[in-house]
């Protein structure tokens, strides 16, 4: 049965462009982690009014296929069935502390890999990573930089994602990347006078500097990540097992 890519105005039209959008997202031209076109853009593009594609868009955000982020739009999401209980991002923990996060992003692109990259993420050196700088917030107050690596192949179209409404963690599992685990070590470092301001701290003042290598199910190293985090906000515990 061929799917709907067009609505012919002779059956009920928003359960006509919900199934369009549908449709979009299963074949990939809706990817997850990006914008769908806005309510006045799908309105115009299917000649319907803007409530009627508020009530398809309505359907598929209560099937969990979209969510809306306000001011922002309307983003694709996937179906999430991957356990990640040991490994978790920034907005994870905020959410099991009950504390609003809120991510802003500083600096997004490619760069080569290099040597160090290169050799860390088994990649030749001209090959491309994506580079990703970013402050952290919880209720408000900045608490952490962070500065993410990872292969520039790894994610599809990784420039349309909103990075600020989606963490690295949600992004693998809609692409079906599986991280598993994580090697971590902590180290007290000073900032840029520029950095310390965006962590509105003083230049003399001591961070702890997390560094973390996260692998995936087939021991490929899929992102490099260093946290600076102001030690004055934030409280670490660590389990020891025999």
């Amino acid at each position: 049965m061929k799917k709907p890519t067009e609505i012919d105005y002779q059956s009920s039209i928003y359960l006509q462009l919900r199934e369009v959008v549908r449709n979009k997202i299963e074949e990939g031209e809706y990817l997850p982690g990006t914008a769908i076109p806005s309510e006045n853009a799908l309105a115009e593009m299917y000649g319907i009014n803007r409530l009627t594609v508020r009530s398809a868009i309505d359907e598929l955000v209560k099937e969990g296929l979209l969510k809306r982020v306000q001011g922002k739009g309307v983003y694709v999401m996937a179906p999430i069935e991957r356990d990640l209980e040991v490994l978790g991002g920034f907005s994870q923990t905020m959410d099991d502390k009950k504390i609003q996060p809120k991510k802003k992003i500083l600096q997004r692109g490619q760069r080569p890999a290099g040597p160090k990259y290169g050799e860390m993420f088994h990649m030749g050196e001209e090959e491309s990573l994506y580079y990703i700088k970013r402050l952290d917030f919880a209720n408000g107050e900045p608490i952490a930089m962070q500065e993410i690596y990872i292969p520039y192949d790894l994610v599809p179209k990784v420039e349309g994602i909103d990075l600020s409404v989606f963490s690295m963690f949600e992004i693998y599992k809609f692409y079906g990347i599986n991280p598993v685990r994580a090697w971590q070590t902590l180290d007290l470092v000073q900032l840029t006078q520029a950095d310390a301001r965006l962590l509105d701290i003083s230049k003399d003042q001591t961070v702890f500097l997390f560094s973390c290598t996260t692998y995936d199910e087939d021991e490929r190293v899929i992102e490099y990540s260093r946290s600076y985090t102001r030690g004055d906000k934030c409280n670490f515990t660590v389990h020891f097992h025999k």
